[in-house]
Order: C-alpha cells, then sequence, then structure tokens
C-alpha cells in the first residue's frame, strides 16, 4: 500500500517554484531525444542529468525514486530479453534450436539492440519521472487549460484524478481496518478479507460520488470547475540550466551516434 502519493510529493519538492512550462520542456525534450538518439549513450546520459536533478534539486527521496523504477525496469528487463534472444545478426555466441521452425540466439546485434532499448526506456522513464516528482496536476490543468484544452475535458480530467484519490483514501482505511483485526492471517482469509475490500470500497466509493454531486447542486455548479493552478515566474537560472541540458543532449545524441557496446557502428 502506498502510504505516499505522487501529488504530494509534486507539491512539496525543491523544484516546485519552477515555472510549469520549463519542466514541461525539460522532460519531453529528453524523452524525444531519447527517441531520436541511435546510441545507448545518450539515453544513459539523459537519466544521469535527471536523476542528479530529481535527488538533489527536487530532493526526492532515492527509495521514493527507485521504487517508481521497479515496474518499468521490470518490462524493460523482459522485452530485453525477447530481443537478445530473437533479433540475430552479426556474431553468434550462442544458439539453440528447440524447433525446426524456431531458433533461440545470442549474437552481437542482438546484444547491442537489446542494451540500447532498455537504455532508452530508462532514459525516457527518467524525463517522465522528472515531470510526474516535480509537477502538480493542478499546475498542468492551469497549462491544459492555457492551451484551450476543450473544458468539458477539463471537468472530466479534474473529477477522474479527484476521484482516484477518494477511491485510494477508502481502500487505505479499509485495507488498515482489516489488518487491525487479523483479516490477512491466513491465505484463506487473505482471498475473503480481498474480497470484501473490494465490494465496500466499491460501494463507499459510489456513495462517494454521490456526495460530491449533492455538494456541486449545492454551490450551483454550473458546468465549469475552478482551474486553482498557480502560474510560476520564468526565472533567468531555471531557463539556463534547462537550454543548457537540452544543447548537451542533443550534441551527445549526435556525437554518438554510430557508437555500439559491441563492435563499431555502421
Amino acid at each position: 500500500m502506498y502510504e505516499e502519493f505522487l501529488e504530494d510529493i509534486a507539491q512539496t519538492n525543491g523544484l516546485r517554484g519552477v515555472n510549469t512550462y520549463l519542466k514541461l520542456i525539460a522532460g519531453i525534450g529528453a524523452i524525444l531525444l531519447c527517441l531520436l538518439s541511435t546510441s545507448y549513450i545518450p539515453p544513459l546520459f539523459i537519466a544521469s542529468v535527471l536523476s542528479m536533478a530529481i535527488l538533489y534539486l527536487a530532493r526526492i527521496e532515492l527509495r521514493t525514486y527507485g521504487e517508481l523504477f521497479i515496474v518499468p525496469f521490470s518490462f524493460a528487463v523482459m522485452s530485453v530479453v525477447v530481443i537478445v534472444l530473437l533479433s540475430g545478426g552479426g556474431e553468434v555466441y550462442w544458439s539453440w534450436n528447440p524447433l525446426p521452425w524456431f531458433s533461440l540466439s545470442i549474437t552481437s546485434e542482438s546484444i547491442n539492440e537489446g542494451f540500447f532499448v532498455f537504455c532508452r526506456v530508462i532514459g525516457g522513464m527518467s524525463g517522465l519521472i522528472f515531470i510526474a516528482v516535480t509537477t502538480p496536476m493542478t499546475d498542468l490543468f492551469v497549462v491544459m487549460k492555457q492551451f484551450r484544452i476543450p473544458e468539458v475535458v477539463l471537468d472530466l480530467a479534474m473529477i477522474i484524478y479527484r476521484s482516484i484519490f477518494m477511491i485510494m483514501e477508502q481502500l487505505k482505511q479499509t485495507y488498515q481496518a482489516q489488518v487491525m483485526r487479523l483479516g490477512y492471517g491466513s491465505f484463506r482469509e487473505s482471498i475473503q478479507s480481498f474480497a470484501t475490500m473490494c465490494g465496500s470500497v466499491f460501494i463507499a466509493s459510489w456513495e462517494s460520488g454521490e456526495d460530491l454531486i449533492r455538494a456541486m447542486d449545492a454551490r450551483c455548479y454550473s458546468g465549469k470547475f475552478a482551474i486553482l493552478g498557480e502560474t510560476r515566474p520564468v526565472e533567468f537560472l531555471p531557463v539556463l540550466a534547462v537550454a543548457v541540458f537540452l544543447i548537451l543532449s542533443s550534441l551527445v545524441v549526435v556525437i554518438s551516434r554510430n557508437i555500439t557496446l559491441i563492435g563499431a557502428g555502421p
């Protein structure tokens, strides 16, 4: 169970006062550069710089940052294993033919391709996590409004976002109550407790949604939600830092375009 939401982290991080557009440019620019790179070096460089910014500038705990990487890291490892075994090409280091029409092999090209994909995932996730832990959703709603996203879409997004916290709070309270009553003492009790928790959370969430509708009607809801985010000033040092980061990353992409992990590139 998560005791701390990403929104809580984003609201209290060390880069909270930096302009939202600068943080989006840095994060999205990093993701695009990872996609444009043809070598494993640029994604690793981008991941290293953004990780330092997250840990030291945004002051995010190392454990929290590591937990955010668990799921994408697992998917990246599984993808790399498939790529290494099925890609082929180059010098063959190991091969196995379990079936006449199916073979597995490890080659120099497959290792290069697998490691490149792995680094690209790590670099892209670093950019995405940078945005997630430094930019609250309230600020993103302001940006979406400034980009003239339809109001219906914005209202729906805000209702869904609020409902996520509402459901998570109900889930947390129900789970803690079950743990205090030893509801997970055995495997059979765990199954029963989990089923009960799902039903309880569904009913409580439904009732909370009806309470929200009544509260909106009582406040004369007219079809528009108030967007309460703030517009941060654009300062020189953050602009300089983002510009230097993107320029250096672009140079690394260009300079290292022919570098591979094993052997020379074309």
